[in-house]
């Protein structure tokens, strides 16, 4: 069994949080955790498919040049080779799993 507690846990970007909860060639499932006023850099993913599916809080997810707010218990599919960047606007931490298939290692390439 598998669960945030257990999982290998990594830091990102500025002062950001991940679990991952799978880590396969064929699928990476991980757990994240930003807090307010941070995002990732803008990139996409060549082959890699992902879903985002927030846990707790609001996601604003930029998607080809549109804003989509994502409350908990909403998701979003970012289909490859689509330009996206996940930020928390928000006051609180936002927590969301991430499924990429297949893993998006090796498959990210960031924009200006």
């Amino acid at each position: 069994m598998i669960s945030k507690e257990n999982a290998e846990h990594y830091v990102w970007g500025d002062g950001c949080d991940g679990w991952y909860l799978m880590n396969r060639k064929d699928m990476l499932v991980i757990h994240e955790k930003m807090p307010p006023g941070t995002s990732e850099k803008k990139h996409y993913h060549a082959v890699s498919r992902q879903f985002f599916f927030v846990l707790l809080g609001v996601l604003t997810m930029e998607l080809d040049g549109h804003l989509h707010e994502i409350s908990a218990q909403q998701g979003i599919e970012i289909p490859p080779l689509a330009r996206h960047q996940a930020r928390n606007n928000g006051d609180v931490p936002v927590e969301f799993i991430v499924i990429s298939h297949p893993t998006t290692r090796g498959d990210r390439t960031d924009l200006p």
